[in-house]
């Protein structure tokens, strides 16, 4: 039994009195209660921690945050016919609260397991420790039912690094009790912490890989029009592969594919390989013969084959056509915060400078023409967010935007087949640079895909064109 005393008067104050009587003030009286049970519950356990500190609160300021405010005590959101883990206790903020500093509290070794695997990856330790972990996996290549004995020597190896090896000082026949296992950190701990900076962040790449796969999900679930071909494909590929597969030589296989990853992430593929192959795709080298034109032609190709595929079944069935839109600019001396050029030789041929619309002059194309020769404007002015009137019954595509023509092959048509004359790896001059620009001296006349020297003293421009597809809809044409 326990009991609890309620507050005494002090003798010092002076007591109110409603009205004269013999005995106004009723003396206190001692109730005496048993103690509560305690509880083993998740809500016992949650509630037993009260002091308050920034970094104790934080799991709870976290979970706070992820339920709404109506949330019911308990729910099961999630229905099942069989008893499984992911069902195993219905929603609660009290068992998730537990739960998430338990998780927080003991996840550890699995994030130092993740640092040990990225750091031999990553070639983060030097390429010895690398060196001897690939020798491992290619004589597990070689000796695949060695494979069998991985699990031995993992807990042979653990163990033979924590075998206690007594001090020189210390007699051998000493022996040492054993050394306790350490408890799990505590909330609010350095280590505690770290967890929970490591959950944070595996977090963020889980979800950057989450967005990056969910566009192919479509090909694989009949929401695409690729489907089909997808489906075809790999149903080709299993019958082609099943009278070659005793010719496939596993270990060789299995070798190439495991030493891979270690390749593509040294710090010489990462720091040569890689930058030049992203020059490759862009379009910034001209050798042995590929241009930067054919580099810009496979994008344009590879771009309207992904606004294809998110195309509707409406667009599919309607008369599609494209649109046309020029970006005009002028270029004026002085210093630059920052640069919209194409390419760092771009910037290089001009010096300091801004392109903007507002250096345009009164005697200039307007910001935004629609008409080729780029001075007559068709159907108005062009807005700043690239909108305009279309004829009845059209309609802009919904599932894509404005494309920049990347290529510039309009030059060649405006300007005659004549001016555009190639360099010697094949280029035409007046060509698009790698964001599309074209650039023309101070009377928008000789195009060429990289601005001259010369022109800095007398002027320059350039200009971009947009496209977009514009489909037909008689539906429009009824309800006008």
């Amino acid at each position: 039994m326990s009991t609890f005393d309620y507050v005494e008067i002090p003798s010092d104050v002076i007591r109110l009195q409603s009205s004269p009587a013999s005995d106004p003030v009723r003396p206190f009286t001692k109730i005496s209660t048993s103690l509560p049970s305690c509880s083993s519950g998740p809500a016992a356990a949650a509630a037993a921690s009260t002091t308050f500190s920034p970094t104790k609160s934080l799991s709870t300021l976290l979970l706070s945050t992820s339920f709404p405010a109506s949330i019911p005590t308990s729910a099961s959101p999630r229905k099942s016919g069989t008893a499984l883990l992911s069902t195993r206790d219905p929603l609660s903020i009290p068992i998730t609260t537990v739960n998430f500093r338990r998780f927080v509290a003991r996840v550890g070794p699995v994030f130092w397991l993740q640092d040990r695997v990225e750091e031999v990856l990553m070639w983060r330790c030097g390429w010895k420790y690398t060196g001897v972990w690939i020798a491992s996996y290619a004589f597990l290549c070689y000796f695949p039912r060695m494979v069998l004995l991985v699990p031995h020597a993992i807990i042979a190896a653990i163990m033979l690094s924590t075998y206690p090896s007594p001090s020189p000082s210390e007699p051998i026949s000493t022996k040492n009790p054993p050394v306790p296992i350490a408890p799990p950190p505590s909330e609010g701990s350095v280590d505690w912490q770290a967890n929970l900076q490591a959950i944070q962040n595996l977090m963020g790449a889980f979800s950057d890989a989450y967005d990056i796969l969910s566009p192919l999900t479509p090909h694989l679930i009949h929401r695409s029009t690729h489907t089909s071909l997808v489906l075809t494909l790999t149903l080709l590929s299993f019958l082609l592969l099943l009278p070659v597969l005793p010719l496939i030589p596993l270990r060789l296989l299995f070798l190439v594919l495991g030493v891979s990853p270690f390749i593509w992430t040294h710090p010489f593929a990462q720091a040569r390989v890689l930058p030049l192959l992203k020059a490759a795709v862009n379009g910034g080298i001209v050798k042995g013969g590929i241009t930067t034109s054919k580099y810009a032609s496979l994008k344009i190709k590879l771009r309207r084959w992904i606004d294809d595929d998110k195309l509707d079944d409406k667009h599919w069935g309607a008369e599609m056509q494209d649109v046309e839109l020029w970006e005009n600019e002028r270029w004026a001396s002085g210093p630059s915060l920052s640069s919209s050029f194409g390419t760092q030789d771009d910037l290089d041929a001009v010096g300091t400078g801004t392109w903007s619309k507002s250096h345009l002059r009164p005697a200039d194309r307007a910001p935004w023409t629609r008409a080729r020769d780029g001075w007559s404007g068709v159907g108005g002015e062009v807005s700043s967010n690239l909108t305009f009137s279309l004829a009845p019954g059209w309609a802009f595509v919904e599932t894509e935007g404005w494309r920049p023509d990347a290529l510039g092959s309009w030059i060649s048509t405006a300007s005659g087949p004549s001016s555009c004359s190639a360099t010697g790896s094949g280029d035409p001059v007046c060509g698009a640079d790698d964001n599309g620009w074209v650039y023309t001296n101070d009377v928008w006349a000789d195009p060429r895909r990289i601005p001259l020297e010369a022109w800095k003293a007398s002027g320059m421009t350039r200009r971009r064109r947009w496209v977009r597809r514009v489909y037909f809809n008689p539906a429009l044409v009824e309800s006008a």
